[in-house]
C-alpha cells in the first residue's frame, strides 16, 4: 500500500514537471512568434530598400550605358589605333602627353534624365509580397528554393514598377505554405528558431549589399548627376560636350598619326 502511494506521488511529481516545462516551452515559442513576426517586417522593408536602389541605380545605369558603350568603344578604338601609329613611328618608348579626360555619355538623353519612382502603392505591395515569399520564412530546402524563384520574379516587376503583377502574385494560390501552428510546440520553436537565424543572416547580407552598391563608381556618378541637377544643370548633358570634343580630338591626332607612320623619323 505504502509502494502504490510512493508511485502516485511520484507520478503526480512528473507530470507537474511535464506541465511545468511544456508551459515553459510555450512562453518561449510566444516570446519567439513575436520576435519572428518584428523580423518579418524589418526584412520586408530592407529587401524593399535594398530593391529601390537597386532599380534606381539600374535606371540610371541602362540610360548611362545605353549610348556610352558605343562611344566608349569608338574613343578605345582611334586611340588603340593613333597608339599603333606612334609606336610605328617612334618605337616602343614614345608616349604622347594625355590629353585632357572625359566621361562618354549620350546626347539621346534629355535634359531631365529617366528615373526609377516607386509609387507608396508599388512599396506596399513589395513589403506583402516580400513578407509572404521570403526564401528565410521557408519551412524546408525545396520551400526555399521555390520561394527564391518567386522572389526574382517579384523584383523583376517591381524594377519595372509592374503594380498588377504583385497584385498577382500576392492574390495567387501558389504553393507557400506558412508555419503550422497548434503542433508539436518543441518541432515549432526549433523551427522559428532557424527562421530568425536565417533572417538575422540576410540583414547582415542585405547591409553588406547595400555598402558596396552605394560605393561603386557608377552610383558615386548617379550622385553627382543628382548634385547637378539641384542646381539647374544636367551632367549628363555636359559630359556629352565634352565626350564629343574629346573624340573629335582624337580623330585629328589619328589623321596627324597615320600621316607621321607613313615617313620615317629621319625626315624630319
Amino acid at each position: 500500500m505504502l509502494f502504490a502511494e510512493e508511485q502516485t506521488h511520484h507520478l503526480i511529481r512528473m507530470n507537474a514537471n511535464l506541465i511545468l516545462s511544456r508551459t515553459a516551452e510555450e512562453r518561449e515559442l510566444e516570446k519567439k512568434r513575436a520576435e519572428l513576426a518584428a523580423l518579418e517586417a524589418e526584412l520586408a522593408q530592407r529587401e524593399l530598400d535594398l530593391a529601390t536602389l537597386q532599380a534606381e541605380l539600374h535606371t540610371f545605369e541602362s540610360q548611362y550605358l545605353k549610348v556610352a558603350g558605343s562611344r566608349y568603344a569608338e574613343l578605345e578604338e582611334i586611340e588603340a589605333r593613333m597608339a599603333e601609329a606612334q609606336k610605328k613611328a617612334y618605337g616602343e618608348d614614345y608616349r604622347e602627353a594625355a590629353e585632357d579626360e572625359a566621361w562618354s555619355v549620350s546626347d539621346e538623353l534629355s535634359c531631365s534624365q529617366t528615373k526609377f519612382h516607386a509609387s507608396e502603392r508599388l512599396k506596399k505591395l513589395y513589403r506583402e509580397v516580400a513578407r509572404k515569399f521570403h526564401p528565410d520564412l521557408a519551412a524546408d530546402e525545396q520551400e526555399r528554393a521555390h520561394r527564391h524563384q518567386l522572389m526574382i520574379e517579384v523584383n523583376r516587376a517591381y524594377e519595372t514598377g509592374s503594380e498588377e503583377r504583385l497584385q498577382a502574385l500576392l492574390e495567387a494560390e501558389v504553393n507557400c505554405p506558412e508555419l503550422r501552428k497548434g503542433g508539436d510546440v518543441a518541432a515549432e520553436l526549433v523551427q522559428v528558431m532557424h527562421q530568425l537565424a536565417r533572417i538575422k543572416e540576410r540583414l547582415m547580407a542585405i547591409d553588406t549589399e547595400i555598402a558596396e552598391t552605394t560605393t561603386s563608381e557608377i552610383y558615386q556618378l548617379k550622385l553627382r548627376a543628382e548634385e547637378a541637377e539641384a542646381r539647374g544643370r544636367n551632367l549628363l548633358a555636359e559630359l556629352v560636350v565634352q565626350v564629343d570634343r574629346q573624340i573629335a580630338k582624337a580623330k585629328n591626332r589619328l589623321v596627324h598619326w597615320q600621316i607621321v607612320e607613313q615617313v620615317s623619323p629621319s625626315e624630319f
